[in-house]
């Protein structure tokens, strides 16, 4: 982060300080101009709640020993990404914990048969794995990788992330975009000891890497982590990181995150106003929803893959917008260079 101007960052930490209202409607403008008015539909499959990981935060952490884990066979989870694509979703996202029970030739394996039988973009969010991994599943057919940075903050990422460094999981961002994925990383807004120019490095940091993706949603405390007791992140603040990273990001992926909308009942409809044009239903089967518990609080846990298509079909056009019909593949392009009037608004 030192790369970055000093008089850049007071820049974003200043428009983190403006009023929420002012700062949606600008972003909700960007938006309609680098995006327009489609909202892409993301199906999100959790197969696996196993990680070998010890983050301070997450639910899943491998020192969470009250958590019953899963793990789905190889052929559910492809009949799962063909029950989203005969439902009409373009993208399917394979998530899970730091997982190596799957090894490189079972998620190739997954990959392949998913692309072989439903026209779909294929998202991959398995965390930190070795780079002919990486290199093995993209040759498979994968399109997208998703690890989010959690801190710009190298002194927080490794209080929060025991054994991890931030430097490290930058390099492994660096081989996903060496690789040819398109590639998302993201932010957890309001961690114990973050600062606003935290969050300011956090946006700039997305903006170095040139990310085609970008997660943001609050922190939300588990009470079977080190970090249960403490003080769950804001929406207002949530809200306001989206619409700065809106406003200085221009052409990425925004998602509404699932997150958002577990700490307000409005809050992914509050985020699609605020910059966003991703939103991520879940598809995976409603037995093991409950147990992919990164934080609490998780909303439709038990809702039908049909029904919630229904219902999120009815937020996005009550915004005003339109579900898209295509894959929703990298928007790198088609926003102008950033920041050159920034100040000038």
């Amino acid at each position: 982060m030192e790369r970055i101007m000093p008089a850049l960052n007071s820049q974003v930490e200043e428009l983190l300080k403006a009023e929420e209202n002012e700062l949606t409607l600008w972003a909700d403008e960007v938006r309609s101009s680098c995006c327009g008015d489609e909202v892409h539909l993301r199906g999100v499959i959790e197969f696996s709640n196993y990680c070998i990981r010890d983050c301070l935060y997450c639910g899943l952490r491998r020192g969470n020993k009250k958590l019953t884990r899963y793990r789905m066979a190889k052929e559910e989870i492809v009949e799962c990404a063909l029950m989203g694509f005969r439902a009409g979703l373009k993208t399917i996202v394979l998530q899970s914990g730091d997982d190596p029970g799957y090894r490189r030739e079972d998620i190739s394996r997954i990959i392949h048969l998913i692309k072989a039988k439903a026209d779909v973009a294929i998202t991959l969010c398995v965390g930190e794995r070795d780079y002919r991994d990486y290199s093995a599943w993209k040759k498979a057919g994968a399109d997208r990788y998703l690890l989010k940075h959690e801190t710009a903050n190298p002194v927080l990422y490794s209080r929060l992330h025991p054994g991890q460094t931030l430097a490290s999981r930058l390099k492994i961002l660096g081989w996903l975009k060496e690789i040819g994925y398109q590639v998302g990383a993201g932010n957890i807004v309001g961690l114990p000891g973050q600062t606003l120019r935290d969050l300011a490095n956090d946006i700039l940091l997305m903006k170095e890497l040139n990310v085609d993706m970008a997660g943001i949603g609050p922190f939300i405390p588990h009470p079977d982590t080190p970090l249960g007791g403490e003080k769950q992140g804001g929406l207002n603040m949530s809200l306001k990181v989206l619409a700065v990273a809106r406003i200085v990001l221009r052409d990425v992926h925004l998602p509404a995150t699932t997150a958002t909308g577990s700490i307000h009942p409005e809050g992914r409809k509050m985020a699609l106003r605020a910059g966003a044009n991703v939103v991520m239903p879940n598809i995976t089967p409603t037995k093991y929803r409950p147990l992919y518990q990164i934080y609490p609080g998780k909303l439709y846990v038990k809702e039908s893959m049909e029904d919630s298509l229904v219902r999120l079909r009815g937020m996005i056009e009550s915004c005003g917008r339109k579900i898209a019909q295509n894959k929703g593949h990298s928007l790198k392009g088609n926003g102008s260079q950033i920041l050159d009037n920034l100040c000038e608004r």
